[in-house]
């Protein structure tokens, strides 16, 4: 019977017989730790000024674009991922590629809508194959990889409507264009492999950059047979 007073006895019953002296001096306060304010906590961006909004966001940009020309400092293309810089490389590149001698429905050349389709369908059938092959990259991270590293390219096209404007003999424009397209096309690849590849398991790599080697060639492979309609 004691065992079982014992057992049913409340857990905390002998704290009400412990007193304290009135000769021990009990010092110190009792507070609630409240959520310190701070100026980031007040500060949010729909308080800044527009100009501020986008100067902002066309640094990020620019950033992003220096980070694919070199690509051993781009740790932050992935972390900050946007698609406002591939947005613009696409429209560049499909305006670039207007108003060639083959830019009619009968030879079938690329049109605007065509190139965009290209571009962006590419980018996701890619993204797609990386998520299912295993990759911790997220779907938004490769579209924005993907679309950044088209930069290389897209510089190409600009010089290679100059070399045709400038160069009037057709073998050394070929030339002068094949080689462009051709480191262009490299650096794409390179730039976009070395984002996506530690991304992927290591037996499974080189599914993944085959298809963003057919990616980027289809884009050259456009880019080098442009010619200006006369």
């Amino acid at each position: 019977m004691a065992e079982v007073d014992e057992a049913n006895k409340p857990l905390f019953a002998g704290l009400s017989d412990v007193s304290i002296s009135e000769d021990i001096p009990v010092e110190g306060d009792i507070t609630v730790p409240m959520a310190s304010s701070s100026a980031d906590d007040e500060f949010s961006t729909l308080d800044e000024p527009v100009k501020d909004t986008i100067l902002r966001d066309l640094k990020a940009v620019g950033n992003k674009f220096v980070h694919v020309m070199y690509p051993k400092k781009s740790s932050a293309l992935l972390r900050d991922w946007d698609l406002w810089g591939p947005l613009l490389l696409c429209v560049t590149l499909a305006l670039l590629l207007q108003g060639g001698s083959a830019d009619s429905k009968e030879d079938g050349g690329p049109q605007f809508a065509e190139v965009f389709v290209i571009i962006w369908f590419g980018s996701v059938i890619i993204t797609l194959n990386s998520k299912l092959l295993g990759g911790t990259i997220s779907f938004f991270q490769s579209l924005c990889v993907l679309g950044y590293c088209i930069l290389p390219l897209t510089v190409a096209m600009l010089v290679c409507r100059l070399v045709l404007l400038l160069v009037s003999a057709a073998t050394a424009s070929f030339v002068v264009r094949l080689v462009i397209v051709t480191a262009s096309f490299g650096w794409s690849t390179f730039a976009s492999t070395a984002f996506l590849a530690d991304s992927q398991p290591p037996n499974r790599k080189a599914l993944v950059v085959y298809p963003v080697f057919l990616f980027y060639f289809v884009i050259g492979w456009m880019i080098l047979t442009f010619s200006p309609s006369s």
